[in-house]
């Protein structure tokens, strides 16, 4: 546990002012889950997501995703050597610890959807052979807010749902943005990033996590929060089952990070919006006049959070 506060303190000192992204970096890992990261350009995504892989001493490799980016570009392809006289096997780049699918809904659909068996299975099937990721194994993708709609196709339901947390990283305050001023003034804190984690670890630890007690009290409130997602009168399309199983995991991967053996209702409540918000879908009407994350707090505001005593 101190090695990953350690792995937190270090990548805190390359990225400024964003310690709660941070922690459900972490925490995503941890309960095996991916992360929809939603940003202006700029604002240092590609650098978090290359110091997170570099702390836990992981390999990282990154694709920009465009219209002419192939499946195989990011699956893999198995080509003729004409050397060998024989058909040869060449992984993808997606065959990582850390994969960084930038400006994801540039690709097309074809290719967006290349990543649903890597992201729900851990595995990748190129021309009919299933190759397995080696864990731990994250996707980050990003997705840029305020770009044109030309030569963008919006991720799917089905792809959305594969994503454990979506995170807005936002711009840093202007008193992080000083330090960044300072710190970067001479060189590139990122250049002194080291490991302090193993990969090892990190596998230990997502076996530890699943082991994280959830009472039913506890498991209670997560299901009303779900039920009424899918009964707010604003939403044509609720949680789904995934995004229940993955809150319940995102909510054993924080409490076992904060040194508890059991789950409480704040921990629910705390991650329900990042697990909620890219999943529901408003109806037409409702979408005019609100915003996911508005329906999801009055959702929020709906379902009773236990008591401690009972908990």
């Amino acid at each position: 546990m101190e090695n990953i506060q350690l792995a937190k303190e270090k990548i805190n000192q390359v990225i400024y002012g964003k310690d709660n992204v941070v922690d459900l970096f972490f925490i995503a890992l941890l309960a095996g889950g991916h992360i929809l990261l939603e940003s202006v350009p700029g604002t240092g995504k590609t650098k978090l997501a290359k110091s997170f892989a570099k702390v836990m001493d992981g390999s990282f490799s990154r694709v920009q995703f465009t219209p002419d980016v192939l499946p195989s570009d990011v699956t893999g392809i198995r080509f003729f050597n004409p050397k060998d006289q024989q058909f040869e096997l060449r992984v993808g780049p997606v065959m990582t610890n850390v994969f960084l699918a930038d400006e994801i809904n540039r690709a097309t659909p074809k290719t967006q959807s290349s990543l649903l068996e890597v992201m729900e299975e851990f595995q990748a099937t190129v021309d009919g052979e299933t190759v397995y990721m080696q864990p731990p194994f994250i996707v980050i993708a990003t997705q840029n807010p305020v770009e044109s709609n030309h030569g963008t196709f919006p991720l799917p339901e089905a792809q959305l749902d594969r994503f454990l947390f979506k995170i807005d990283l936002g711009y840093p305050a202007a008193e992080e943005e000083k330090k960044i001023l300072t710190a970067y003034r001479q060189n590139d804190p990122y250049d002194e990033l080291e490991a302090t984690l193993t990969k090892d670890e990190i596998n230990d630890m997502q076996k530890q996590v699943k082991a994280v007690t959830v009472s039913d009290v506890v498991s209670d409130y997560l299901l009303a929060l779900v039920h009424q997602s899918r009964e707010n009168p604003d939403v044509e399309l609720g949680i789904s089952p995934r995004g229940m199983l993955g809150l319940m995991r995102a909510a054993q991967a924080k409490a076992y990070l904060e040194g508890r053996n059991f789950i409480t209702p704040e921990d629910v409540k705390t991650l329900a919006s990042y697990v909620f918000i890219h999943r529901l879908i408003l109806t037409m009407e409702a979408s005019i006049t609100k915003t996911p994350n508005q329906v999801t707090n009055e959702i929020m505001r709906q379902v009773p959070v236990p008591v401690e005593g009972k908990v």
